[in-house]
């Protein structure tokens, strides 16, 4: 039933904010030619944000605001059949995911420059100033002169929810407007229902005083505020900030318009560069010749927490690494940081390994999309001065419905393109893994997981003309099947690693999704053949056994030509004795059995395996793998038991392996020479 409550209001006095409204003084509402309610908003001063404890950094400090003119806000989000009036074939969007489907609905589905354009339609159809809210304006009008989390409470009532949980797929929910109260200015749903796109560039608050802010000279991202269905209700709080690439469009956001001009303060700066891109050396690195002498140095941490001076923020779980080398010769490494891998707290953050150093920069922020998680990254060099970056973008939290952005540097990493989304739908088989590799015919193959489970294969997509376009041979397919001997459209396996052939198929590697051994010693780490550029793939077992959750290998060719396997003997959790370890050989030929990461090589294009090795120089080390890994010990016969692996090889044939936490060096001489005791 809804419910609704008069607009008159008594007199409101707040101490310290200086917000008067005359008692019994209704606020002044008109209807436009969309009978739109419109709401006068009077002048006021407010504090925005809050202490901003935590995953809420971005909302300190707080601050005072002044808004030095009324203006005039809609009581409501924009409808569908608002919204259509300025663009009837966004019917079509009407019921996808299972929202929106009626007149009174909140619209959904539009981007920042859907939503201007209708502001822009609007002013020259009615001959007035529409425009979307500045942050400011729409925090000031969502507070109603209130301090608390939500303008009628500390905590949001249980009986305003829409589905107020996190799901990975959105449940129903009826997205109608005005369904419940008010504030007591006279605005619905400025808790909840639909997010609303804002006007600013997103960017960090100043403490000092300010007077009709208008946000960032400049961004990436726009602002959102409000807060939708099927989220947590901590992310619609008054003073919760989030922010969208403002092509982005999907199920969360929608926008309400404010009629008035807009202020013409002076944007805020920017917020200062990252560490990681600051004093980087635009020289090319002279890489010293190739050693044929057997390399394998002191492993060291790739991850360093901060220093208390530094303000990166830092979680609890850090993992899901990607590498590249620069021109310069410095190392170029990033992973998420995160208290939960569905979070949407999750951060990018980034290392630089500078040339001629043995110790990595402290973190700072690479990539971080206010409150959407970010699950998957990879980074890529052209070999001539080009780094691609790609990352996957969450409507909300989870990592199922993931977008694919790309963004380039030609200059070290020091800056980068904005993001350009690969694939702009929010959908399966857009999970990044790190290992983007270029085919012979000049075309990049990225590769992503194509479910978000623990199987469910592995799908690549492709660009043909320089990471311009990309394309995807498979369809989503919601519950694959992987055969020996059958063809399938999806690569057996999860988190797989990719390369191809020198007859030009593509062969891959995974997780998962294992296929039964020919030599009734159970199941086997699949292996999948691609002879039409991923449009199908056959699948084999292979003679190495299967990893598990916390592990991801490596498939890459290495400048020498030859493939290199980099996996782990077995899970942790592994209880068959028969199943734990791997046989290798020692300097006299005598075999043992080794437990944890190896290397294999093949020089026979992945037929066999001539050269494996446990991924240890035999020194007794007590070390941290971080992410899931934690503490083990290295050891002759040990090596780490888990992580998720990247790498990247330098022009001086050096291989770069990071796990979890740790970076390792070695090269091909060293996993083809006898190990010493």
């Amino acid at each position: 039933m809804m419910r609704k409550i008069c607009c008159s209001v008594v007199l409101v006095l707040i101490a310290n904010l200086g917000i008067v409204v005359a008692q019994n003084q209704p606020l002044q509402k008109s209807t436009n030619s969309l009978r739109m309610e419109m709401v006068n908003i009077p002048s006021g001063r407010f504090y925005m944000g809050s202490d901003g404890r935590g995953k809420n950094f971005d909302e300190a400090p707080a601050h005072v605001v002044q808004i030095t003119k009324p203006f005039k806000i809609s009581a409501t989000e924009v409808t569908n059949a608002q919204y259509e009036q300025f663009d009837p074939q966004h019917k079509s969007y009407r019921g996808k995911k299972g929202l929106s489907k009626a007149d009174d609905e909140a619209v959904i589905f539009v981007s920042y420059e859907d939503a201007l354009a209708f502001c822009k339609w609007l002013s020259k159809k009615e001959g007035k100033n529409y425009r979307l809210p500045m942050e400011a304006e729409w925090e000031y009008a969502c507070r109603a002169g209130t301090l608390s989390g939500f303008s009628m409470a500390g905590k949001m009532p249980k009986e305003l929810y829409k589905v107020q949980e996190f799901n990975r797929d959105p449940k129903p929910v009826s997205l109608q407007v005005a369904q419940f109260e008010p504030n007591t200015w006279g605005l619905y749903d400025m808790h909840g229902n639909v997010e609303e796109w804002c006007a600013d560039w997103y960017g960090p608050y100043q403490a000092k005083e300010q007077r009709d802010p208008v946000g960032a000279v400049s961004g990436n991202y726009r602002v959102t505020r409000g807060g939708s269905h099927n989220t947590p209700p901590e992310f619609l709080r008054s003073a919760n900030r989030l922010a969208m690439i403002p092509e982005d469009k999907n199920w969360v956001v929608g926008f309400r318009i404010v009629e008035g001009e807009m202020p013409t303060t002076a944007a805020l700066p920017n917020a200062g560069p990252s560490a990681y891109v600051i004093n980087v050396a635009q020289h090319t690195f002279e890489w010293s010749q190739s050693s044929k002498e057997p390399l394998f140095m002191e492993p060291i941490y790739y991850i360093r927490e901060p220093s208390p001076t530094n303000k990166t923020p830092f979680y609890l779980h850090n993992h899901c690494p990607a590498i590249t080398w620069c021109t310069n010769g410095d190392l170029l490494a990033i992973w998420f940081s995160t208290d939960d891998e569905s979070g949407r707290e999750m951060t990018i953050l980034a290392s630089r390994l500078r040339a001629g150093k043995n110790e990595w920069d402290e973190p700072s922020e690479f990539l971080r999309i206010p409150d959407r998680n970010l699950t998957g990254s990879s980074l890529f060099h052209d070999g001539k001065g080009t780094i691609i970056h790609t990352n996957g973008v969450e409507v909300a939290g989870g990592w199922k419905n993931l977008a694919m952005i790309n963004r380039i540097s030609t200059d070290n990493g020091a800056t980068w393109s904005e993001p350009k989304f690969i694939n702009a739908d929010h959908e399966m088989q857009n999970q990044v893994i790190a290992g983007m590799f270029k085919t012979k015919e000049g075309w990049l193959i990225q590769a992503a997981d194509a479910h978000p489970g623990q199987a469910g294969g592995t799908a690549i997509h492709i660009s043909k003309d320089n990471g311009k376009t990309w394309e995807k041979p498979s369809k989503i397919i919601q519950n694959p099947t992987f055969k020996e001997g059958t063809d399938g459209e999806l690569i057996a396996g999860i988190h797989a690693g990719v390369v191809q052939l020198k007859n030009g198929n593509l062969m891959a590697l995974g997780r998962n999704n294992d296929l039964e051994a020919k030599d009734n010693m159970g199941l086997r780490m699949p292996m999948s053949i691609s002879k039409d550029m991923g449009k199908s793939w056959t699948y084999t077992p292979t003679e190495f056994l299967p990893i598990y959750s916390g592990q991801r290998l490596i498939l890459r060719r290495l400048n020498e030509g030859a493939l290199l396997l980099i996996s782990f003997t077995h899970h942790p959790r592994e209880k068959n004795e028969q199943r734990r370890g791997m046989m290798f050989k020692d300097i006299t030929g005598n075999e043992y059995k080794g437990y944890g990461m190896f290397a294999a090589v093949s020089f026979d294009e992945g037929k066999t395996w001539s050269t494996k090795k446990l991924l240890t120089d035999g020194k007794d080390r007590y070390m941290d793998g971080g992410g899931w890994t934690g503490f083990f010990e290295m050891t002759k016969n040990n090596a780490e038991p888990m992580g998720y692996l990247a790498a990247t090889q330098t022009p001086d044939n050096v291989i770069h392996l990071i796990s979890s936490k740790i970076h390792y060096r070695f090269n091909l001489a060293w996993l083809t020479s006898s190990p010493k005791n």
